[in-house]
């Protein structure tokens, strides 16, 4: 009996044929003409705002860039993968949706495909190198003594090449970029995994080292600063007006890294969903129109951090104390005082992320 289950496991992974090579053109659209064009405007208005939202990031860091911290040099990183996507990726998916039809063929499609998984693979890495970069520097104050510049450059190197390995690997034949459902957008094979154990694994790879993996340890970092934040709060409510001041501070500040994690996954969550059903649940049962939504707020993730640091930077610079950032514990304060100055420049070193 096993013998025989194990038979139809294989003939029905065998007959499986996906989406694009059922039909003669794969790149034709499957959305009405009206779909296509609303989406054309969209994708142009995420791609100019976030063009010049993180374009004006990477400016302003670049005016002090022998002055740049560990941290916020990981910053500069994230807008630099956010800005790859929106001027390499975006503007073949635009003009496709506009033509009704993707118009750059199958090597335009893995060109698309390669470099939108590259730079949201590199993003992805940057944010949780940023988060866990927060969590050792807030949660343990030592660690921040001995990093330096150049194991922020080393950190980059790292990110960069995890991100070509996963994005080269489906060349190298346990792989492949395929046309979206609705024809007008390339992506990873997610549909592999309906053909094949080998694909199957695939995909599972991609999913936990590429997504699970990074998302657990940015949700695990954020909650421990959270927690710390809110532990140190409740040690110090009870001293005076200035150490008080400096913990709403160092709440305010903490948004930005909940923000950025919501952000995340609100933008990419829902598209991981999408294709881990297409992947492993019923063939072709996502109906066409419902898969194209996920695919459009994922590319719109690269247009919210730019947002944050400065809706943030310009609620903090409101709600700072006058005076605040000149003054210093003396040497004779007590111990509390320098304890909770200590872990407020840790918390302020985090306003850039």
């Amino acid at each position: 009996m096993s013998g025989m289950a194990s038979d139809h496991n294989n003939s029905s992974q065998e007959e499986y044929i996906p989406h694009y090579l059922q039909k003669e053109d794969p790149f034709a659209s499957k959305l009405s003409r009206e779909a296509d064009i609303i989406a054309g405007f969209y994708l142009t208005i995420i791609g100019i705002l976030s063009t010049l939202g993180n374009g004006y990031v990477i400016f302003m860091s670049s005016k002090r860039k022998k002055k740049l911290r560990p941290a916020e040099i990981m910053t500069v990183n994230l807008a630099v993968c956010d800005l790859g996507i929106s001027v390499v990726g975006k503007p073949f998916s635009i003009i496709s949706f506009f033509s009704h039809r993707w118009v750059f063929g199958w090597i335009g499609c893995r060109w698309y495909g390669w470099a939108g998984f590259f730079f949201g693979c590199g993003s992805l890495i940057t944010m949780t190198a940023v988060s866990l970069d927060r969590y050792l520097k807030i949660c343990h104050l030592s660690y921040g003594t001995w990093l330096k510049r150049h194991h922020a450059f080393i950190c980059l190197a790292i990110i960069w090449a995890y991100a070509t390995f996963w994005a080269t690997v489906p060349f190298a034949g346990v792989g492949s970029y395929a046309p979206e459902p609705f024809g007008t957008s390339c992506t990873l094979d997610w549909w592999l995994a309906q053909a094949s154990v080998a694909g199957q694994a695939f995909v599972l790879s991609i999913l936990f080292f590429c997504l699970l993996f990074p998302t657990a340890v940015i949700v695990f970092s954020y909650v421990k600063i959270i927690l710390k934040v809110k532990s140190s709060t409740k040690e110090v409510a009870h001293y005076d007006t200035r150490i008080q001041n400096s913990h709403i501070l160092e709440m305010k500040l903490t948004k930005v890294a909940m923000l950025i994690c919501a952000g995340f996954l609100l933008a990419w969550i829902p598209y991981a969903v999408v294709s881990v059903w297409s992947a492993f649940g019923r063939p072709d049962s996502v109906p066409i129109p419902f898969s194209v939504l996920p695919t459009l707020l994922a590319k719109s993730a690269a247009m919210y951090n730019p947002i944050i640091y400065q809706v943030i930077d310009c609620r903090l610079a409101c709600c700072r104390p006058r005076g605040m950032k000149d003054r210093r514990p003396s040497e004779k304060s007590r111990t509390y005082t320098i304890s909770a100055h200590r872990d407020s420049t840790a918390m302020n070193e985090t306003q850039l992320e």
